[in-house]
């Protein structure tokens, strides 16, 4: 599965990527939007983690849009890695009750 991440901090990227690798997600973090090239480099993941703390309006709005074309899942959380961690918990247990 593929995860992109949008927003977060700079410097705990690796982190944020290190952690869904351990969970068995493919990852990407975008922290800017650097124009409207967001929507090309999002692709089509299976899920969306919005960093509420560092996320823009404009940014949110277009993972939502891209989440209804590719059918993702859109999840909220903080910028810190057990906010992260314990929604990948939570994900996966979802995904082992629903099996």
């Amino acid at each position: 599965m593929s995860v992109v991440m949008l927003g977060g901090n700079k410097r705990m990227e690796r982190l944020y990527i290190d952690t869904c690798r351990k969970y068995g997600y493919k990852a990407k973090v975008f922290n800017r939007m650097d124009g409207n090239s967001l929507k090309r480099q999002i692709g089509s993941p299976d899920m969306i983690i919005l960093f509420t703390n560092s996320v823009s309006h404009k940014m949110a709005r277009c993972a939502h849009c891209e989440a209804k074309r590719c059918n993702a899942c859109v999840y909220r959380c903080h910028d810190s890695l057990n906010a992260l961690e314990s929604l990948l918990q939570d994900v996966e247990a979802r995904k082992a009750a629903e099996a």
